[in-house]
């Protein structure tokens, strides 16, 4: 498989309606939200989701959530080691970063797409420890809100004990947070010489923007009920050459997403402007 040889940047625009895209857990897990009001979502909340669909695509991800976890391994030491290579690299005192960072970039997509970091505290039983840093190619951005959010909020309550003992369950209060609606944008992009070191390909770039326009399959939860939050389009700007016609900033710019109502609450009631540069045609996939 081919490195990857040429830049790639993307921008995908997505839409929330009665959900809570990403709770923040500093402040009682409400939608996140900047100082001017604009509804933000993190870009490691991103970067989750894609990792969650290239899982779902059958590739091989390092870091797993929990609650999808598709081997027995309770620690990401423990996926590392049970590679036979890793291990040894574990066990040995003369131990290779650079060694150690191929293997497990050849190992798992999101090791050589994102970065990882691998601090690993040696002991009797493995020999020494491991501490490797990798850059990975695929850098995002917090999404954003094209406009200030509207939060609501609302009680809830439990009517069942969680404890024996007691009359009633309905005394255990709590609060439930959603955005009522907002679009939201965030851009991305794909570095060639990184690419090189950690053996991003073509063809996984193109898993990369698979996962991007299927972001919200398979990622239905109590907080974003099913069909809550979905993706309009994926802009895919393509470069003829390593660095790139054009900076990342000046490609990101000349996408505008803008409202053409007072009050919008529909995806429709905002306009998409994409402003042409010379010799850099956008690729536009609609969402799923």
């Amino acid at each position: 498989m081919a490195i990857l040889d040429h830049k790639i940047d993307f921008a995908v625009v997505l839409s929330v309606r009665s959900a809570n895209p990403n709770g923040d857990p500093l402040n009682g897990n409400r939608p996140r939200q900047n100082y001017d009001g604009y509804g933000e979502i993190s870009d490691v909340a991103i970067k989750r989701k894609i990792r969650n669909r290239l899982q779902d695509m059958g590739e091989a991800i390092f870091v797993q959530s929990n609650d999808r976890k598709n081997d027995s391994f309770g620690s990401l030491r423990e996926r590392a080691e049970a590679n036979a290579e890793l291990d040894k690299i574990f066990k040995s005192k003369t131990s290779s970063s650079d060694e150690f960072a191929r293997i497990a970039c050849q190992e798992w997509i999101d090791v050589r797409s994102f970065g990882q970091v691998f601090a690993f505290k040696g002991s009797d039983s493995k020999g020494g420890g491991v501490s490797v840093g990798v850059r990975g190619p695929v850098s995002i951005h917090t999404a954003r809100s094209v406009d200030p959010i509207d939060i609501t909020s609302m009680q809830i309550t439990k009517s069942v004990n969680s404890e024996p003992g007691k009359d009633r369950g309905s005394d255990t209060m709590g609060m439930k947070h959603r955005v009522d609606f907002g679009v939201y944008v965030f851009y991305g992009s794909i570095n060639t010489q990184l690419a090189e070191k950690t053996g991003f390909t073509a063809e996984d770039a193109e898993k990369i923007k698979q996962a991007l326009v299927s972001l919200f399959e398979n990622d239905a939860s109590a907080a974003r009920p099913e069909g809550s939050m979905e993706v309009h389009q994926v802009y895919w700007w393509k470069h003829q050459s390593k660095l790139g016609q054009y900076s990342s900033a000046k490609v990101h710019r000349s996408l505008t997403v803008k409202a053409n109502v007072e009050e919008p609450r529909e995806f429709e009631d905002y306009t998409i402007h994409l402003n042409e540069l010379e010799g850099l045609q956008a690729e536009v996939i609609d969402g799923l």
